[in-house]
């Protein structure tokens, strides 16, 4: 079996995140959504809020399996049979930070790194630049599923 995972912070999950993981689940037999439970690191959902809406949002491929993770990308990896990690390339800029990560991987674990490049229509969307328009009563529609959008919207309502 043949399975990979696309991992981060997911704060929140945007149409882009969606478009790698759905883009991933064609190719692999189980892509492993991941998410990084930073202690180190606040963000404006609980890791418990994200990993529903990543579930919410990934609900239509089969093949993906939503998770949290500690630590190293790479000791999860190793911990749940995974050999490969996709990453989702948007500039040269992202590539630069994305290679030294897949470099230091690989030394420390042997686990290659695969790197998609974003779909055009989404190349410039972040998740901080998601919430930085939805605080500000910003139009995310075309951005982030009716479900994120709509938690957005409660977030920034009682913030």
């Amino acid at each position: 079996m043949r399975r990979v995972v696309c991992s981060g912070s997911f704060d929140p999950v945007t149409n882009g995140h969606i478009d790698i993981i759905g883009r991933a689940a064609q190719q692999y037999d189980e892509v492993v959504a991941a998410v990084l439970n930073n202690i180190n690191k606040r963000g404006l959902f609980s890791v418990e809020e994200k990993l529903e809406m990543l579930r919410e949002c990934t609900a239509e491929f089969s093949n993906v399996r939503v998770a949290e993770f500690n630590g190293l990308l790479v000791d999860y990896c190793r911990e749940n049979g995974i050999d490969m990690i996709v990453r989702s390339l948007r500039s040269v800029s992202d590539f630069d930070y994305e290679l030294q990560i897949a470099q230091m991987n690989y030394r420390l674990s042997g686990i290659e790194t695969m790197f998609m490049t974003a779909n055009p229509q989404y190349s410039f969307l972040s998740s901080s630049l998601v919430k930085e328009v939805a605080q500000y009563g910003g139009d995310v529609s075309s951005l982030v599923t009716p479900n994120v959008e709509q938690r957005l919207r409660e977030k920034y309502k009682t913030a």
